[in-house]
């Protein structure tokens, strides 16, 4: 499990998958999660905008699995 820092209380959905180098663009983050190859807590998940907490987890398929960490 990789840890990814974010310094403010949550981070959007799309905007984590591009700190986290899943995906170069928000449009390709979009399309991911269509695909429904992103998982948050364990749950399939295909809101760009949801919010992610210190201590979420996000599977994403072919990347692996990432925890949100706070500074």
């Amino acid at each position: 499990m990789k840890t990814v820092t974010i310094h403010s209380e949550y981070i959007k959905l799309d905007q984590f998958l591009k700190l986290a180098d899943c995906v170069p663009t928000g449009g390709m983050a979009k399309a991911l999660l269509q695909d429904n190859m992103v998982k948050v807590n364990g749950e399939p998940e295909d809101r760009r905008g949801r919010k992610l907490y210190p201590g979420d987890t996000v599977e994403v398929e072919d990347a692996g699995l990432f925890q949100v960490a706070a500074k």
